[in-house]
């Protein structure tokens, strides 16, 4: 299938878009910038970035022009603050396209790329096949597409873009930073907040399930169904994790799902955000429900089911002391095939020095 969607049906089973890549001249604005100098912005295309952007996808540019000139006109038409890690310099676009995914872990198969001229476009496809490509003739008609009409649209997906030029800056300042990485987390103001899911809330519980693989105990997916079943069973607690710091919010970065038996908890889902890996998020939840545990009485059981990709959190369960050894408490779980319980004989545990933690006492009936 040739990859100019101008000229072929999308294909439906392809994951939704996640970062389209805009062209400049005659694409996003009418005229080219270094022979008029001054530009402006063609119909309905405000609107399309508007929308696109409250969908949770990000928006992004590869365009050759001089940077400063180009950027100064992205200013004077008010469309500067929708464009993320913009490339506009010289080089071949897919080299762009390909270092805007790159920058923001995303898949290929999840990035798109607009331009009017069919040479740009034959470049990025051939270069980079699994990325989607559109004419510039498409731009106004995008919204009504389906690969960019997300399925459900949360809180986090309406902030998406706040939170990467947050996560931008604050990646700038560590790189910045010299003293040690302990200090850095401490400099951040982090704040972490646990709380019992509400309704509300399903919609990105579900695509944490989805969408964290690393940091995901077994994979099993979830659907918003299942979790508000769980909402409603006194026997378990669905848990969601949010997180924010002094450059702004993360969002809902974890989930967890703990079941409620006579002699034991069980973690039945541990997920978190790989974007918060690095602040420490897996640990801390992990040492308060062990805390927790432990003032409730009860061993902790955590399912686990190892993946080519979650090593980090078998690491993680291991590192806060959760073993292979088999406990009479684990009589009453009920097994999964291919899912192993790790145990831990829960002790006190001191609060996370790197972050400020507001939880619900669970010890309590």
């Amino acid at each position: 299938m040739r990859r100019d969607d101008t000229t072929t049906t999308t294909n439906t089973t392809a994951p939704t878009v996640k970062c389209l890549v805009w062209d400049l001249d005659n694409t996003l604005w009418q005229g080219t910038l270094l022979e008029h100098g001054e530009v402006r912005l063609l119909p309905g295309l405000r609107d399309t970035l508007a929308e696109l952007d409250a969908r949770g996808i990000l928006h992004s540019v590869a365009s050759k022009n001089d940077h400063d000139h180009a950027w100064e006109q992205l200013e004077r038409l008010g469309l500067a603050e929708y464009f993320v890690l913009p490339r506009i310099g010289w080089g071949p676009k897919s080299a762009s396209v390909r270092a805007i995914a790159e920058r923001l872990n995303f898949a290929l198969t999840t990035m798109a790329f607009i331009d009017d001229h069919p040479v740009e476009r034959a470049e990025v496809a051939y270069t980079l096949p699994e990325v989607r490509i559109y004419d510039a003739e498409q731009a106004p008609h995008l919204a009504a597409r389906p690969e960019f009409t997300p399925a459900t649209v949360t809180v986090d997906s309406r902030r998406r873009r706040s939170m990467y030029q947050a996560s931008f800056r604050r990646d700038a300042e560590r790189a910045e930073f010299t003293g040690p990485d302990a200090d850095f987390l401490r400099s951040l103001d982090i704040r972490m907040r646990i709380d019992r899911a509400t309704p509300q809330q399903l919609s990105r519980a579900e695509e944490l399930t989805l969408r964290t693989s690393q940091m995901n105990a077994t994979g099993v997916h979830y659907s918003e169904d299942d979790l508000r079943h769980l909402i409603d069973d006194l026997g378990h607690e669905v848990l969601v994790v949010t997180l924010s710091d002094r450059f702004g919010p993360y969002g809902a970065v974890g989930l967890v799902l703990l079941q409620r038996l006579p002699d034991s908890w069980r973690i039945k889902l541990l997920a978190t955000s790989c974007r918060v890996v690095s602040l420490g998020a897996g640990a801390a939840i992990l040492r308060w429900l062990t805390d927790q545990a432990h003032r409730g009485g009860v061993h902790l059981n955590a399912d686990f089911r190892p993946t080519d990709r979650n090593r980090m959190m078998e690491v993680a369960y291991r590192f806060a002391g959760f073993t292979d050894d088999p406990c009479p408490c684990q009589a009453a779980l009920e097994r999964t095939a291919g899912i192993s319980p790790l145990h831990l004989v829960p002790s006190p545990q001191p609060a996370a020095d790197t972050l400020r933690l507001e939880a619900p006492e669970l010890a309590l009936p």
